[in-house]
């Protein structure tokens, strides 16, 4: 959420960052936004101003009433009720004000980095690098879909039958290849400094406001109306909001958290190409990682993730491409994002694995995250997420890229942990 004291003194620079992302009724939100903190302020000083006259009433109610000057009391007890109305009148419009100025705020996105590139779509993300050679596949090559019943080693059929499309189920070396995904990730994660986490996989509400999937993600969750709980999207929102109303020591940062966990999306898209297979679900795994960082070097912190992310794609031998997302294909909440993308030989085409983001304050102010700074007083801290990785995609493009004529042969660095070094 953005602080309402940026968008007062720098009102220009806002309205310019939110034209970057395309935010369409900018000018409207921020000028209702300014309306509604100036309000906020005018009822707040006429509540003090209140109070104050009624305090200071009270006592002169109290000097003379000892003096024996009922009169003069009752004239002021008439005062006091006044002024208990008006203040009482006061505290209901400010709760209001500020009910709606919070709203408000919720609905206008992050501002984009000074780096971040212009533009509206996918077709306009930068690319920053690419990795790796694209592999040549044999003349009879099959896409991940077509593999994974040759092998049996997923079955969507049977995750429609027990729970609905999205929903695949994993066995014999498929299951272990997935277990085998997660135990990599998670000890390279460790390995890199990650303190491992193990979250809940449904938050509150509380959650949601807070790493920004509420309001904005609302209809996009599963929710559980009787407890008002979601299934969270990633691992993000719990681990994140681990650290919801803290003060955390600056001597602790960096933090560092990775976790895994299944993940639940109900926009999985309608039936097509893009979607085929494993290329979208509504469940999937993915180990997260996660950062609270100083605001000063948040932006080193994002580029060590970068790196992170990009040492297991190339010990998985995956060819690979680094992303800088335009302003408008970022996401509701970041400030910057780097998307990493493997290539997909048996399609063609890259698939989106990792988004890697920085959050800048934004997050950190709706969580009430702060470190004390030396001077002693409280600041917001950056915060910090990257896929690390997202398993589906992953799959798929080490099933296609890796297919033979005598089954598909796993990078060795996954031998160890699958048991196996080829499916088939």
């Amino acid at each position: 959420m953005l602080q309402v004291s940026v968008l007062r003194e720098y009102t220009d620079a806002v309205l310019a960052g939110l034209a970057k992302k395309h935010y369409k009724t900018a000018e409207a939100d921020v000028q209702a936004i300014l309306a509604l903190d100036q309000r906020r302020k005018d009822l707040q000083t006429a509540h003090d101003s209140g109070q104050a006259e009624a305090n200071d009433l009270a006592r002169q109610i109290g000097a003379l009433m000892k003096s024996g000057d009922k009169a003069g009391a009752e004239t002021l007890k008439l005062r006091t009720a006044e002024l208990k109305q008006q203040t009482k009148a006061h505290a209901e419009e400010l709760s209001q004000v500020e009910d709606a100025l919070q709203q408000t705020l919720y609905k206008l996105p992050n501002l984009p980095h000074s780096s971040v590139p212009e533009g509206r779509s996918a077709q306009d993300n930068e690319v920053v690098r690419e990795v790796g050679r694209q592999p040549t596949l044999p003349a009879n090559a099959q896409p991940h879909w077509e593999l994974i019943k040759k092998y049996d080693i997923i079955d969507f059929d049977l995750g429609i039958k027990i729970t609905g499309a999205g929903f695949p189920v994993y066995k014999n070396q498929g299951a272990r290849l997935q277990r085998a995904l997660i135990n990599f990730f998670l000890d390279e994660a460790r390995d890199a400094g990650y303190t491992e986490i193990q979250p809940p996989v449904l938050v509150n509400e509380a959650s949601g406001y807070g790493t920004g999937q509420l309001p904005d993600k609302e209809g996009q969750m599963y929710h559980d109306a009787q407890d008002n709980l979601y299934l969270i999207p990633t691992a993000e929102v719990p681990i994140t909001n681990l650290y919801r109303d803290e003060i955390v020591a600056a001597e602790k940062l960096p933090i560092r958290n990775a976790g895994y966990t299944p993940c639940f999306r109900r926009e999985a898209g309608s039936w097509g190409a893009d979607v085929r297979g494993l290329n979208r679900l509504h469940q999937f795994d993915k180990v997260e990682i996660v950062q609270i960082a100083h605001p000063e070097q948040s932006y080193t912190q994002l580029e060590e993730m970068l790196a992170h992310i990009e040492g297991l794609l190339q010990k998985l031998q995956l060819p690979y491409r680094v992303l800088r997302l335009c302003g408008g294909d970022m996401g509701f909440t970041s400030a910057l994002t780097y998307d990493l993308e493997v290539w997909s030989a048996a399609q063609g085409r890259w698939l989106e694995v990792s988004s890697c983001s920085n959050f800048e304050t934004y997050q950190a102010n709706r969580l009430k995250l702060r470190y004390r700074a030396e001077n002693g007083k409280t600041q917001l801290l950056h915060t910090l997420n990257g896929s690390a990785l997202a398993l589906p995609r992953i799959v798929a493009a080490l099933l296609e890229n890796n297919q033979q004529e005598d089954g598909i042969h796993l990078p060795e660095v996954l031998h160890s942990y699958c048991g196996f070094s080829k499916i088939g």
